[in-house]
């Protein structure tokens, strides 16, 4: 065979073998080049194709030659394929064609086919093909496509500039936010729509941190074309090439005006009050806390002035709402006329403003504001048809003097403000830290009283009140004393001022007269025959209450077994009456009821002999202060005489108290005095000590002479 093939090449000419060789150097480049080659006869059917082919079909030669392939083409472009191959053997056309192929099964190629037809020597049609794979190059267009889309379409403003910032498009959205057209853009650098809202270090910022970071983000202020300035969310990003040099900066931005005027809107209504547009509160405190820190630094003095409007609620109830906001808004325009430049106003609520004066070197200075603010607030007001007259009191505390945190300043200024009120309204009064203390002090003291009356801190003890002649234990008088669970036992003295006037006073007379109540009934059941009864210290402030009788007989029938003539309530002389008319007609409903009256500490007031004319009391009782110093001073003496003789003239029986020894009472006996209690009769006790002591009492037998 060798020798065959030996021979036959020895009888090839040498054009044969050139042409021998030709072949072979056809097949290698038809089998090397890089784009696929087919050839197809008169039936679409696969001749001859090249590597590459094989390649871009993922099959082998022999699975190839002899089929059309049709099935590698989707269905619905199968006989569009198969129809473009017969047009060609038909006509002779070349024709250049973009076809879609599945590749095994899955992957999808799209390819560009440049078919022709071939006839050979023999007149055979075949049909020639080369084809380009451009998958990529599609799926790049489809991606520039998209861009382009997002590029037109997009809500955002976009611009593109190169990497010296000059402008080489816009899309449609920057064209309408910004109301330049695309050839007014391009060209220019961005800062042409620059509103001067913002400072050239904050652009010198945006691009430091765009060259750093490779981008930015952050609010811009700009302005359109018509001027009107507007804000833009705006993002900018670098766009680098493969040696990462920058050529591109591209920018995206959203109008977020309304956004932002919404904000505004929502801050205001947060920060201001809604009615005058002055700072509210929680504004107020931020502005009193800044202007503190600048009083320090510059060591000067602030005021925190409260106003309020002086019986502004009869102007609503009258009125109605509608004026009343009008005087209002009425009276925080003049308010803010009348303060100094720096200084700020604020409604905090109702008929209450704040004013906060700043940078003041003297209290004149702060005067001759509240001055201002006092004058401008009692002008007549004129709302529709009516004319409002009104006042204002106002409160004023000094900072650093008054050195308080803010909050404290505006309780300070607001407590003020209160005592303005009391001392007649249309007034400024400035804070008084020691008034201020007091009045904390005494808060704490009431705490302190109704904290022990809840609790049943509260005893009584009795002091005995006797006939010295006779020896007879005509009553007791009811002592109220304070077991403090810390200080011990304490006398009135140490809470009975404090309440007095207060509302708690009546509350703990009350109590007073329902104890000893109780205790003559315990008293009764034990035999104890006291002859007259129990008398209790009563204040004047709870006398003159209107419903004092029928309190007074609700308490007396929660204890029906005791008779009312046991109990026996003594007024202070020294009390304060306001009408002596109402208190006589009071005591004489509660005498009709069988109860007695004493008038208390008599001598030392300025009424004596008003009250003892006009108050229908039946015992008066000698102050201690007077017997105690009897059998020394002469006017003393004087005194307890002049009140005894008083007594017979005006018919009244007559007690001392303070006899504190064998000496005073004689004295007393001579002077015609025989009721007295005293430390030399008995120290006030518990009442578990009285049945004892009334049974191993007697007269000192000087006084039975």
């Amino acid at each position: 065979m060798v020798a065959e093939q030996k021979e036959d090449s020895a009888l090839l000419t040498p054009f044969d073998e050139k042409l021998h060789d030709l072949e072979i150097y056809l097949d290698t480049v038809f089998n090397n080049t890089g784009d696929p080659i087919f050839v197809k006869d008169e039936e679409c059917r696969l001749l001859l194709v090249n590597d590459a082919f094989c390649h871009i079909f993922g099959l082998p030669r022999d699975e190839i030659i002899g089929k059309t392939l049709a099935e590698k083409v989707p269905l619905n472009e199968r006989d569009h394929f198969l129809s473009v191959d017969r047009q060609v053997l038909k006509e002779g056309k070349e024709v250049l064609c973009e076809e879609t192929l599945t590749i095994a099964g899955e992957q999808t190629k799209t390819i560009l086919t440049k078919k022709n037809r071939f006839v050979d020597p023999k007149g055979n049609y075949f049909l020639v093909g080369v084809i380009h794979d451009i998958s990529e190059r599609k799926r790049t267009e489809e991606k520039l496509k998209l861009a382009a889309g997002v590029f037109s379409h997009s809500r955002e403003a976009i611009s593109i500039t190169d990497a010296s910032a000059t402008i080489v498009d816009v899309n449609d959205a920057f064209t309408r936010i910004t109301g330049f057209s695309r050839s007014e853009a391009i060209g220019q650098n961005p800062s042409f729509q620059q509103s001067g809202r913002q400072s050239a270090g904050f652009y010198q910022a945006m691009w430091k941190g765009l060259l750093k970071n490779g981008y930015w983000c952050g609010e811009v202020w700009n302005r359109r074309k018509n001027g009107e300035v507007y804000a833009m969310m705006k993002t900018i990003s670098a766009i680098y090439d493969e040696h990462g040099t920058i050529t591109h900066y591209i920018a995206l931005g959203r109008d977020i005006t309304a956004m932002k005027e919404h904000q505004e809107e929502l801050e205001r209504i947060a920060h201001y009050d809604i009615l005058t547009n002055l700072p509210n509160r929680s504004l107020l405190a931020d502005r009193l806390s800044q202007a503190m820190m600048q009083c320090q630094r510059r060591q000067q003095s602030l005021a925190v002035v409260f106003l309020d409007l002086d019986s502004f609620k009869n102007i609503n109830d009258t009125y109605g709402h509608s004026v009343g906001d009008e005087l209002l808004i009425a009276f925080s325009t003049r308010m803010k006329e009348a303060l100094r430049e720096g200084d700020s106003l604020a409604r905090i609520g109702g008929d209450e403003f704040v004013a906060v004066l700043v940078d003041l070197g003297s209290i004149e200075e702060c005067k001759a504001v509240l001055d201002r603010l006092l004058l401008a607030s009692s002008q007549a007001v004129k709302v529709g048809d009516v004319i409002l007259n009104v006042t204002a009191s106002i409160g004023v505390t000094l900072y650093p003097q008054d050195n308080v945190d803010a909050d404290m300043l505006m309780r300070h200024a607001d407590q003020a403000m209160y005592r303005a009120k009391e001392l007649g309204k249309n007034r400024y009064q400035l804070f008084n830290k020691a008034q201020d203390d007091a009045v904390k002090v005494q808060r704490a003291s009431l705490a302190a009283i109704r904290y022990a009356l809840d609790n049943h801190q509260f005893v009584l003890y009795y002091q005995p009140k006797v006939n010295m002649r006779t020896g007879v234990v005509v009553g007791v008088e009811a002592l109220i004393r304070w077991q403090h669970p810390i200080e011990g036992l304490l006398s009135p003295i140490e809470f009975l001022p404090i309440i007095e006037n207060n509302p708690m006073s009546i509350e703990l007379g009350e109590w007073v007269i329902d104890s000893a109540l109780t205790q003559i009934g315990q008293w009764k059941k034990m035999g104890i025959n006291l002859s007259v009864s129990i008398s209790v210290n009563i204040a004047a402030i709870q006398l003159q209450q209107p419903d004092f009788t029928p309190r007074l007989i609700a308490l007396l029938d929660a204890h029906p077994d005791i008779e009312p003539h046991y109990l026996e309530l003594e007024v202070l002389e020294t009390s304060a009456l306001d009408d002596v008319n109402n208190v006589s007609k009071t005591m004489d409903a509660c005498i009709a009821l069988g109860i007695n009256f004493a008038l208390d500490d008599f001598g030392t007031g300025y009424s004596s002999l008003t009250y003892l004319r006009r108050l229908p009391a039946n015992l008066i009782k000698i102050d201690q202060s007077f017997v105690r110093d009897m059998l020394d001073d002469p006017d003393d003496l004087a005194i307890v005489e002049g009140v005894i003789a008083l007594a017979k003239s005006f018919k009244r029986e007559v007690i001392a108290e303070g006899v504190e020894t064998i000496e005073h009472g004689t004295a007393l006996l001579q002077l015609g005095c025989e009721l007295a209690q005293g430390y030399g009769i008995a120290k006030p006790m518990v009442a578990s000590e009285i049945p004892a002591w009334i049974e191993h009492w007697k007269p000192d037998v000087n006084w039975q002479v």
